[in-house]
């Protein structure tokens, strides 16, 4: 979409962590981001001050997810009314991935299209890949003003020329069956995102940030006294576990990594009890 919307020297905020593929997409058009961080204090939420103040006369556009990956943040109504005025004062677009929308858990996910005067410059971006466990199909829609599908169908036509058909059929008897896919789906997630934090929210060393949506947790490893380099590589090492250095997101993330829920439930449970005797082992050592 961006493609669409930018051209060389525009600039594009994005709150930071972001996901990875955000900076080719924009950088593609020849327009640069411009990363705003949160706060990891607060849950990784948008800091709507740092937001308004990184406006300036070339910024064409916001873009951002909710929920989000890789912190799990979910944008309540007060954040998107924030960003929906900013975007109106300034005449700016907004690209809004909402590829997580239907596995949130305790926060209500807002689509910032729906709010009063949004629809005209909103870019709604969304997917069944991870609600419907399809990653690897690549079938996702682009919500936005005809004009601006109307250019997104010729990209298209350039980029992909078109889905195989099975694709498509298996997409239409997802959505018939949404309601109930998408609920085993969430309560699968919550299930395991329980699972994961009574495991290793206690451990000392760690803080644990329960997600709001998704099917990642983020946890803070600076307590153990290793960077996060060194501790994926080392718990890899000694354990087994793969878990994503977050820095990969952003700076705003350095500090932290990333643990998926994509495993099933005996297997997290044994990755947890590997990663806690990995922390705890580290820290023994530390005291002799």
């Amino acid at each position: 979409a961006s493609l669409c919307l930018l051209e060389v020297g525009d600039e594009v905020l994005v709150p930071e962590p972001m996901y990875l593929t955000y900076e080719a997409a924009i950088r593609a058009s020849g327009a640069t981001l411009v990363p705003v961080p949160v706060d990891p204090g607060n849950g990784f939420h948008l800091d709507c001050d740092a937001l308004d103040a990184a406006v300036t006369p070339r910024t064409r556009a916001i873009f951002f997810a909710t929920p989000c990956n890789p912190t799990g943040a979910v944008m309540p109504r007060a954040h998107l009314e924030r960003v929906a005025q900013l975007a109106k004062r300034h005449d700016l677009w907004v690209l809004s991935d909402e590829v997580y929308a239907d596995l949130t858990f305790e926060r209500e996910h807002v689509s910032i299209a729906a709010l009063d005067g949004m629809a005209e410059r909103t870019v709604t971006l969304g997917s069944l890949s991870k609600s419907h466990a399809m990653p690897g199909w690549r079938l996702g829609w682009v919500i936005a003003p005809e004009t601006m599908i109307a250019h997104l169908a010729r990209l298209a036509l350039c980029m992909l020329y078109g889905l195989p058909g099975f694709i498509q059929e298996a997409a239409i008897t997802a959505l018939d069956n949404r309601a109930q896919i998408v609920a085993e789906m969430r309560e699968i997630y919550r299930r395991r995102r329980d699972i994961v934090y009574s495991r290793l929210a206690g451990v000392p060393g760690l803080e644990c940030l329960l997600p709001e949506a998704g099917m990642f947790m983020m946890i803070d490893i600076r307590g153990t006294g290793l960077d996060t380099h060194a501790f994926t590589w080392q718990l890899f090492e000694a354990q087994k576990v793969s878990v994503l250095d977050a820095s990969a997101f952003g700076e705003t993330a350095n500090g932290y990594v990333r643990l998926g829920f994509v495993v099933d439930e005996a297997r997290l449970v044994e990755a947890c009890e590997r990663i806690a005797a990995f922390v705890r082992e580290r820290a023994a050592a530390a005291t002799r």
